[in-house]
């Protein structure tokens, strides 16, 4: 550790005996006409560039410039409406003599830009980890320009999977019923190992080229925006890895937080979030948890320096503009000064007002997740507004596996997830939350359940069903499994079988699932493929009816129509008195299982199979 700080601290140190040229970067590269905020901050980095001067051509007015403690950065900000050329020259001068020059280009934003629709509770999210997808293109499977090379066996090594898969396999994602697709990061993270994962990003504004390339990323998006489909892109506000090229050369100090009694300024986080809205924490509990570093490679970004908070926004702009985003996921949302991450949110928002982001909030009680979606009453409790419009239902995917687990108590099984929905009047917007009972993080579903399909269609026909919008981790659809405990992370982010040349099976290929595979996935796809148009579960409203005998029963309806949904967690099959359900029935006595497609009645009792979840459609 201590020589990984030295280098760091050196850097900024060593850079008057570098050969940096005097014009290295220009960051945003590019920018827009005509957005709602036309201010631009223009980053302009090389050596010592902050002794000389910035002259703009065609008559472009600076409206701010900005030195820092780093001579090699200076900071310039214009007023995009006052630009009346789309290109203009960005001029470093000593005196007369010029040292470096770059064209600066404000594009024209593409129609109906501002007001692109983002993913909602009509969508289900598919989660692909694209290391582990499908290797669309073998001669990017390693870079020259990047450490780490592919290596499919080694568990945590790169195993090849790139955008071209994920490209090559857009009819298998719609076929399935998924409508959003949410990618783990692509944007560039060159540390020597366990860079798959993405999430140590090493420059944000271009995408890792093992991956493939900023254009293709655009093409990924436009490809799925063709099939009435959305690109999420995974948000990292809180680190960057630690070969970060600013990481390397600071603008400020500041720029990332120190510990002055840590390991030369390092303290690894608490991960105790909960002190965010705790009225009674310490503050040093809080420091560390806020300001503590994620990871020994992964700096803690400092989001309260202005400067550092206007290139997280900006850069984030860029992308939607850039790629037509259908949406964000931000990583690790309560580790952020919460704070500047409002002013995030809302800038961005403000730029797109129907653009959805929803915030990672690992935290165990509605009150505490439901405090981070915008104009929450237990925000405000706080004097806090997140402006953040989607928080992940993280109660419900740890009570999801207990409730299928335990036996019927009191407060044991099935009750444990009318506990959660319970909780629902403490969501400003119920319906846009994130549901699901695993991702890239967790424990595989089917590990935990060995591989049974009766406890997947549970969970799935729950988070299928119930208000939010569902997330699907890719591989779970065939039984796909995956060890936490014993192999790490590396064994829940397995390889999608089909996904490389030398795969033995094509698991991509319906013909070619096994049998076990194709339950799991024709369940999905129709569960899925129904959801789609299916007003009543995207905005319907909810009843729910206490479990009994480790059953529980709720519908979903509206002016139009009504579902009945049961799950069966016992372990015999169990007879339901239809009379309890008949504010809900409202006489109706008959019924289709959407699964099955067969007609069911509602006369007076409903059998229901053990460990089985049924779907009905009711009907006059």
């Amino acid at each position: 550790m201590k020589k990984l700080y030295a280098v760091i601290a050196l850097s900024a140190a060593s850079i008057a005996f570098s050969q940096i040229k005097t014009l290295e970067r220009i960051e945003p590269a590019f920018w827009w006409k005509g957005m709602k905020n036309p201010e631009l901050q223009i980053l302009v980095y090389g050596k010592n560039i902050a002794s000389n001067e910035i002259e703009l051509s065609d008559g472009v007015r600076i409206k701010d410039i900005q030195k820092v403690e780093n001579p090699n950065y200076i900071f310039v900000t214009v007023n995009t409406n006052e630009i009346s050329v789309p290109k203009f020259q960005i001029r470093i001068k000593n005196g007369k003599k010029t040292l470096g020059s770059y064209t600066y280009e404000l594009k024209q934003r593409e129609p109906g830009s501002a007001e692109r629709e983002s993913y909602t509770s009509k969508d289900v999210m598919y989660l692909i980890m694209p290391d582990r997808f499908a290797n669309g293109d073998e001669k990017n499977d390693s870079s020259p320009a990047l450490i780490e090379k592919a290596d499919r066996s080694l568990p945590n090594g790169r195993h090849g999977g790139d955008l071209r898969g994920i490209i090559n396999h857009l009819d298998y994602i719609q076929n399935l019923g998924a409508t959003a697709v949410w990618l783990t990061p692509v944007n560039e993270d060159n540390e020597k190992v366990y860079s798959y994962h993405g999430y140590a990003q090493t420059d944000l504004y271009k995408i890792d080229a093992r991956y493939g390339t900023n254009e293709e990323y655009r093409e990924l998006s436009h490809e799925l925006n063709k099939r009435n489909m959305k690109l999420v892109m995974d948000y990292v506000t809180n680190h960057w890895g630690v070969s970060h090229w600013m990481i390397k050369d600071l603008p400020t100090k500041d720029w990332i937080h120190w510990f002055n009694d840590g390991d030369n300024g390092f303290k690894r986080s608490n991960y105790k979030t909960t002190t965010q809205f705790d009225p009674n924490a310490s503050e040093i509990d809080k420091k560390y948890a806020l300001d503590g570093w994620f990871d020994t490679t992964m700096p803690d970004i400092n989001q309260k320096n202005p400067l550092v908070l206007k290139y997280l926004t900006q850069n984030a702009i860029w992308w939607i503009e850039y790629a037509g985003l259908g949406g964000f996921r931000v990583d690790t949302y309560p580790y952020n000064d919460k704070e500047a991450m409002a002013k995030w949110a809302k800038a961005i928002t403000d730029e797109y007002p129907k653009f959805n982001i929803v915030g990672e909030t690992w935290l165990n009680t509605a009150g505490q997740i439901s405090a981070w979606q915008k104009n929450s009453k237990t925000g405000e409790a706080a004097n806090y507004n997140s402006y953040l419009p989607s928080v992940m239902d993280f109660m419900l995917y740890g009570n999801l596996p207990k409730a299928l687990k335990e036996k019927d108590g009191w407060d044991t099984g099935m009750v444990k997830l009318y506990d959660v929905f319970s909780s629902d009047f403490l969501y400003p917007d119920v319906n846009n939350i994130l549901v699901f009972f695993e991702n890239h993080d967790t424990e595989r579903w089917n590990e935990i359940f060995n591989d049974d399909p009766g406890a997947y269609k549970m969970a799935l026909t729950l988070i299928s069903t119930v208000r939010g919008i569902p997330q699907v981790y890719y591989g779970s659809e065939i039984g796909m499994r995956g060890d936490k405990n014993k192999g790490g992370d590396a064994d829940i982010r397995r390889d999608f079988p089909g996904g490389w040349k030398t795969d033995r099976q094509n698991a991509f290929n319906p013909s070619e699932q096994t049998p076990e595979q194709k339950e799991f996935y024709e369940f999905t796809r129709k569960l899925l493929t129904w959801r789609k148009g299916k007003e009543v579960i995207h905005t319907g409203k909810t009843k729910n009816y206490l479990p009994q005998n480790n059953v529980f029963v709720y519908f979903r309806y509206n002016d139009k129509e009504s579902v009945m949904v049961v799950l069966n967690n016992s372990e015999k099959s169990e007879t339901l008195d239809l009379k309890r359900f008949a504010e809900s029935l409202n006489g109706l006595t008959k019924g289709k299982n959407i699964i099955s497609g067969t007609a069911v009645s509602l006369q007076n009792s409903l059998d229901v199979p053990a460990k089985t979840s049924m779907i009905i459609e009711l009907q006059k």
